[in-house]
């Protein structure tokens, strides 16, 4: 029997003793209260598995102790003690999320097996709820890093989508981070004690992909010696990230539109359908839109994809958040190779903030991994950045150059919203971009 804390919350100070002494012989650490304000203030300070208490007490009935302790203390378990002829009472109590209820007096050898299973069900949620924290430490939104407005405004569209079962469409340059921001959505969303399952749609032959995804039958063709589930069946319950949609052959877009309508897909060699619950979310880099238009992308997959899309925005468009990623990823690798690496100097960051990162967040990982394993010493300088990064011309205060690239990009939105005459939706569907996007660079170049 494992052993825990229990309060028991009775305004007959004998009982109350009797119980406390009767559980204290059995390992448990008991407090008591004579009231259940008594009790709520204790719960307030003290980690506590189990509650007793009494279904009648002056001043809060068991059944509405009961609902405000399962409200505030989810993994808190409760036994309602009634008296005879208050057995109904118990019942209503265990409908308002008691473990169980107790007659006083009567059952008092089954106090110790109902505490016992009481408190191995308390101390199972609490490792739970312990294990699910941990996670969200690693895969949850706790891990993206950035404080930049660019980043912190998708990871609010993120969070808020996250609590749905909506279908959501990550775009956004390669190495942007689309695959963490989807572990993150799903660790917030109520499927997150189920699988996570990613695939990547590029990484196969059409063949193998339809196979991974939807599993086969034995016998459905050369090498099919048994059954296999796919990917969909071992994300039942939970979520699938769809990593490079956009290289998804035009046959197998059919299929992963019948799922997205009804839930339902066909194995390979099979003649039912298989019926999963699963959510999906889904990347790429490419524009879907004028996939569409060369034929490459079914418009109706599409549409039923994009129902909430997030722009990730290239790391360029961060450059606030370039020296906490650099700084988090030289810990990283420092711990990795055991080496004392602890600084970045002024002109490492310097260039790393003037370099246009085509590869972003990834190239940016690469990179600094690459100058940990290099240093002799306990900081990364430049000396120790690829050519095409040390060549980079910091800005000083002067103008900025016509042939600037964010100069050119600022002036050619003047324009277009000149062009619109300020309507920047429309002027977000000339520049091929989300009137998001829009938005972060009208803030960063203070045109708002």
């Amino acid at each position: 029997m494992q052993k825990g804390k229990l309060l028991i919350i009775d305004d007959e100070e004998r009982l109350r003793n009797l119980l406390a002494r009767i559980l204290q012989l059995e390992g448990h650490e008991v407090i008591t209260a004579g009231t259940a304000k008594e009790g709520l203030k204790k719960l307030q300070h003290e980690s506590i598995q189990v509650v007793l208490s009494d279904v009648k007490l002056p001043d809060i009935d068991g059944i509405t102790l009961s609902e405000t302790i399962k409200k505030n203390y989810p993994t808190t378990e409760i036994i309602v003690l009634t008296a005879y002829g208050t057995i109904n009472d118990g019942v209503k109590a265990i409908k308002a999320g008691a473990f169980d209820y107790i007659t006083k007096g009567d059952d008092n050898e089954k106090i110790i097996p109902l505490v016992s299973k009481a408190m191995d069900k308390a101390l199972l949620q609490q490792q739970v709820m312990d294990l699910q924290s941990k996670l969200n430490d690693r895969f949850g939104f706790d891990r993206l890093i950035g404080k930049s407005n660019a980043i912190t405004d998708v990871i609010k569209l993120a969070q808020k989508v996250a609590l749905t079962d909506t279908t959501v469409l990550l775009l956004g340059e390669t190495g942007t981070g689309k695959e963490i921001f989807a572990e993150a959505i799903h660790q917030a969303s109520n499927r997150s004690a189920k699988s996570f399952v990613a695939v990547n749609c590029s990484a196969f032959t059409k063949e193998l992909l339809e196979s991974e995804l939807f599993g086969h039958k034995a016998g459905s063709f050369t090498g099919a010696v048994k059954d296999k589930k796919g990917l969909f069946e071992e994300a039942n319950s939970g979520t699938i990230f769809l990593d490079e949609i956009g290289e998804l052959d035009h046959d197998l877009q059919a299929k992963l539109l019948r799922v997205l309508e009804s839930q339902q897909f066909i194995k390979i060699g099979d003649t039912k359908p298989t019926q999963v619950n699963v959510r999906i979310l889904a990347a790429t880099n490419r524009n879907l839109l004028n996939e569409i238009n060369d034929g490459h992308f079914r418009s109706d997959l599409y549409y039923r994809l994009s129902v909430f899309q997030i722009t990730l925005p290239a790391l360029r468009e961060r450059k606030k958040d370039i020296k906490l990623l650099a700084e988090f990823f030289m810990q990283h690798f420092a711990l990795k190779v055991k080496k004392q690496v602890n600084t970045l100097s002024d002109e490492f960051v310097e260039k790393l903030e003037a370099y246009p990162w085509p590869g972003n967040i990834r190239e940016l990982k690469n990179i600094v991994e690459r100058a940990v394993i290099l240093t002799d010493s306990n900081v990364l300088d430049e000396s120790l950045l690829p050519y095409e990064v040390q060549q980079q011309q910091v800005k000083s205060g002067a103008p900025i150059s016509a042939f600037d690239l964010s100069s050119v990009e600022k002036l050619h939105i003047q324009r277009v919203l000149n062009h619109t005459h300020g309507n920047r939706a429309e002027a977000a569907h000339l520049l091929n971009i989300g009137v998001a996007t829009l938005y972060r660079k009208l803030k960063e170049y203070n045109l708002e």
